[in-house]
Formats: C-alpha cells, structure tokens, sequence
C-alpha cells in the first residue's frame, strides 16, 4: 500500500491513481503554458473511468477487505455527523470506566429519536491510542449495555454500528469478564422489546463485532467484511502463514454478498465507486436511506413480535442439508 500526507493507494488502485495524477499534471501544465490538451485530457478520463468501473466490479475477497480497512474510510463518528440532526454522547459503563472504543448516546434520524452505538476507530497514532484501535473493552461492552437498557426504559428503537478488528484481548480486559460481557449483551440483545438495526460500516471480527450485534436487522455495507475471525487470523491457524489471508478470505466467504447467499445480513448497501472513503456523503445517504427503511416496517411491530421474529432469524442460521 502506498501512502503520502494526503493520499492513500491500495495496490490494485494503482492503474487509475495514477491516470489521475497524469491527468493532474496535464491541467496544471495546460495553465502554465496555454496549450490546448483538451482532448488528450479527454481521452485519459474516459480511459480512467473505464478501468475504475472494470476494477471495482470484479473486486475479489481480500480486496474488499482491505477497502474495509481503508485508512480514510468513515468511522462511526463519520456517519452519525452525517445522518443525524441532533447527537447527544452519553459516557461511562457506571461500574469501571469510560471506553472511548465505543460511541454511544441518543440522536435524531428522520423523525425517530432514536439509541445509537458504534465502535470508533482513530484516524492517527494519537488518535488511534485514545480509541485503542477500535477494540473495545469489557466496560465498553457494559456501556452499551447502559444504553440498551435506556432505550427499552424509554421505547426507543437502537441502531449500532460495527467496525472492530474484533474486542480488546490484553490481560486486563480479561481480568475484567470480556467473554461475560459480550455474552451478557447477547442475551439482552436477543429479548430487547424495541427494534434494533445493526450496520456492519468496515470490519466485523469475531465476538467483538457480535456484542453490539444481534438485530431484526443486518445490514452490510458492500465492501465492509463479517466473519468468526480475521482472514490472517484463521490462514496463520489452518496454515501457520498470516500472508495466505487472501486464500483465506476466498475460503471463509467474509462478504456482504456472502453473509445474504447465506442468509445472515439482510441487505447490502452499495457503497459510491471506489468505496465509501471517496465520497462519504453519498455512502451516509445510502446508510441512512436503507435505515430509515427498515425502521418503518419495524416500528409497526408489537415488542412481542419483535422478539419472537428475532430469536427465530438467529433461529435459522446456520441450517445446512446436505444432499446426495
């Protein structure tokens, strides 16, 4: 992956990136000089629009993953600026500390007040400590936990948010009960008598994307990814080599066009070509569009209702018939 101040190119993005800057050059020497490069300049763009459609159409497993892990992609943060009028954080699991890994509060979208929570990522090494990369801790889980219970106390629908790497595993978050508390947060989630839309908006790893993850509905952006355990994780288990994870990636089938084959995200939301890190505006339209949708159809459901077609989507994953 290359890298400056300002630009962040993914191997395979190379062809066009850098018809892009020869285009740059072009312009920038055109008003230097005068001279007319109108339809070389032409010519160029049609040819970079040409190979950006053929690339993002055939994109494979792992290269979707690394678009879910573009540095410049929208975070959590990114998307509730974007798709709500009004955001009002809420702090703290009451019993440890503060997780700044996990974002959480109440927020206006559309005509909904409404619970959100996501995992929050940094964008720098400062900002990246302070949110611990994205992998939250037991307090963090036990947070959200908080505002669950908020929400049920005052009838408003959830929607959560997923990008980690996957739940904090150092000595102290163990110490503190990790595997208790996502597993507690399963078991609320489950039989939470409002509606809850969850969002997988990058990486969705292992139990710490499931402890703000159960739904009526899930939703996948079209170049996040959603699986048991990392691509490099499970290629250094099966075949004690991490560089094998775009052979894993394929084997594991980790994205948003999977997981529906499969039956376990209810809709993909497509993202703006070359991924949501080029046009986050337009991929906050679409989260929020595909959103507001499901609520709708949601918010007419009794909690009784809500919690029987809930236990009984999770019900069903995972069925298999083998034929033959």
């Amino acid at each position: 992956m290359a890298t400056d101040k300002k630009v962040v190119v993914l191997e395979f993005e190379k062809p066009v990136h850098e018809l892009e800057e020869k285009i740059k050059e072009m312009r920038a020497y055109t008003e230097k000089t005068g001279m007319d490069l109108s339809e070389d300049i032409k010519r160029l763009e049609e040819k970079a629009a040409e190979l950006r459609k053929e690339i993002y159409s055939n994109l494979s497993r792992w290269q979707r993953v690394q678009l879910a892990r573009h540095p410049k992609r929208p975070y959590s943060l990114d998307y509730i600026e974007r798709i709500t009028g009004y955001f009002e954080e809420l702090h703290g699991d009451r019993r440890f500390a503060e997780d700044h890994a996990i974002v959480a509060g109440l927020a206006r979208l559309d005509k909904y007040t409404v619970v959100i929570i996501g995992q929050q990522k940094g964008r720098d090494t400062k900002s990246n400590i302070y949110r611990n990369f994205g992998m939250p801790n037991p307090e963090g889980y036990r947070k959200a936990l908080r505002i669950f219970e908020l929400a049920a106390k005052f009838n408003k629908p959830v929607i959560t948010l997923i990008d980690t790497p996957g739940a904090y595993p150092g000595l102290g978050a163990e110490e503190r009960g990790q595997a208790e508390a996502i597993a507690r947060n399963l078991f609320e989630m489950a039989r939470l008598p409002v509606p809850i839309i969850t969002v997988v908006i990058g990486e969705g790893a292992s139990g710490g994307a499931l402890g703000i993850g159960v739904g009526d509905r899930i939703l996948m952006m079209e170049n996040a990814w959603y699986s048991v355990i990392s691509p490099e994780g499970c290629a250094a288990i099966l075949w004690r080599d991490a560089a094998k994870a775009p052979q894993a990636a394929e084997a594991m089938k980790v994205t948003a066009a999977d997981l529906v084959d499969l039956e376990i995200v209810d809709e993909v939301i497509r993202e703006p070509e070359g991924g949501a890190h080029n046009d986050a505006d337009a991929a906050a339209d679409a989260v929020k569009k595909a959103i507001v949708t499901h609520l709708k159809e949601l918010m007419k459901l009794s909690p009784e209702k809500l919690i029987e077609q809930r236990l009984e989507k999770y019900a069903r994953m995972g069925a298999w018939v083998e034929k033959g």
